[in-house]
């Protein structure tokens, strides 16, 4: 892309995004759809696209019915659901609506279901309420006390759509292009440094960094008054696929953002189980052998991570537990799958999450979006950020508009 000069100012781009994983590249597709005329450019510090949360996790369409009535996780869920499987129609991307169930398998787990059915239907969802025949008729192994059928619910090829909208975004994407350094001036706009020594200018930077969102903020000189904590979340895919037909899910604890261990038939026909959640010791940290000293330390200095850790060491100690001990996955799989033995489960690649925590100790719940001086930034976009990527890109793209139409 060849320089252009504004107020002579000679620019590489008018809009930089950081990040290309599916979020990064939905806006610069979302940028180059509303304005054909604006230059745009992603790096991407790895030599392909979603190379991590994009394309390391189940690979559900989410209906948002998990989210507050109102969030921006609710809103764009609900409309990003509908818009990926449009896209992926439109582009020839597998995918399918094959709709889920959330199975409660214990009493006290009947009034959370009950509180899921009223959010669906306040977030405009169609819900269906299952007894245990009723179950049976959709997934004759899995076994519960009631269930929900949560018809919009899908599955696609995450990776695939990132392609896709880089291809079709029209933007210039630079892979093996690492941010090192941050150079922002408001009537300049802003100068980033690679790791090869080249430097891109641009009028305004867009921060889709993912794991390294916070950092690449305050390389930006803008506190995001958040950390990135990482977590590690770990799959096992099951040996005898036959054994289940499509979705499944427990039903979630409200207090945490995750949604426990579920089973996924993918769009290969391959059944994923998992994630758990257990504390990254890096932030790309997909494996208990990988500790990165840095940033493990950062983690640590952070004042949210010790309160996350004091509030919630039991459920930690659970998800642990699981982790080093293939036979207490097992056990957790069997409440909703009992024909599971540990013998079913082969180790998959793990995927990790890149939860924003406050100061407090705050997992913040919803997606975060926070804007400074020539800079728009995306702090918190974990699941359903895949699902609800093109109406997020609208939104980022919007702001980042706005901003350089502004000056």
């Amino acid at each position: 892309m060849r320089q252009r000069s504004v107020n002579g100012i000679a620019y590489d781009c008018d809009v930089l995004v950081i990040g290309g994983g599916i979020v990064g590249l939905s806006t610069a597709y979302a940028i180059t759809r509303a304005a054909p005329d604006t230059r745009v450019m992603v790096l991407e510090k790895e030599w392909g696209p979603a190379r991590h949360q994009t394309g390391r996790n189940s690979g559900v369409i989410h209906s948002g019915i998990y989210y507050r009535p109102g969030s921006l996780k609710a809103r764009y869920a609900v409309r990003g659901a509908a818009e990926m499987v449009k896209f992926c129609a439109e582009y020839g991307i597998a995918h399918a609506v094959t709709g889920k169930l959330i199975v409660a398998t214990e009493r006290g787990e009947l009034p959370r279901l009950h509180a899921l059915v009223q959010r669906g239907r306040e977030n405009g969802i169609p819900v269906r309420e299952l007894g245990p025949a009723q179950i049976a008729e959709y997934e004759p192994e899995v076994r519960g006390l009631a269930a929900i059928h949560v018809g919009t619910t899908g599955i696609c090829d995450f990776v695939g759509v990132a392609r896709q909208l880089a291809e079709a975004s029209g933007a210039e994407i630079r892979y093996g292009a690492e941010v090192v350094r941050i150079d922002r001036r408001a009537a300049l706009g802003v100068a980033v440094r690679l790791g090869d020594g080249d430097v891109v200018r641009a009028r305004m930077l867009v921060n889709c960094a993912g794991l390294h969102c916070d950092e690449i903020a305050r390389l930006a000189g803008d506190e995001p008054g958040m950390r990135i904590v990482p977590f590690r979340g770990e799959y096992y895919s099951l040996a005898r696929p036959e054994l289940v037909h499509g979705l499944v899910y427990p039903v979630p604890d409200p207090a945490f953002p995750f949604l426990g261990v579920h089973l996924t038939r993918g769009t290969d026909g391959d059944v994923h189980i998992g994630p758990n959640a257990v504390p990254a010791l890096a932030r790309e940290g997909y494996g208990w052998g990988v500790v990165r000293p840095r940033e493990l330390g950062a983690t640590l200095a952070w004042p949210g991570t010790w309160r996350i850790a004091r509030r919630h060491w039991r459920y930690g100690a659970g998800e642990l537990r699981r982790s080093v001990s293939k036979a207490a996955f097992a056990v957790a799989v069997r409440r909703l799958l009992p024909a599971v033995s540990e013998d079913d489960l082969v180790p998959a690649a793990a995927g990790v999450r890149a939860q924003a925590v406050l100061r407090d100790g705050t997992l913040v719940d919803d997606f975060l979006i926070r804007e400074g001086t020539r800079t728009v930034h995306v702090l918190n976009a974990p699941s359903p950020a895949a699902t609800a990527s093109l109406p997020i890109g609208r939104e980022v793209a919007r702001r980042a508009l706005g901003a350089l139409g502004g000056g």
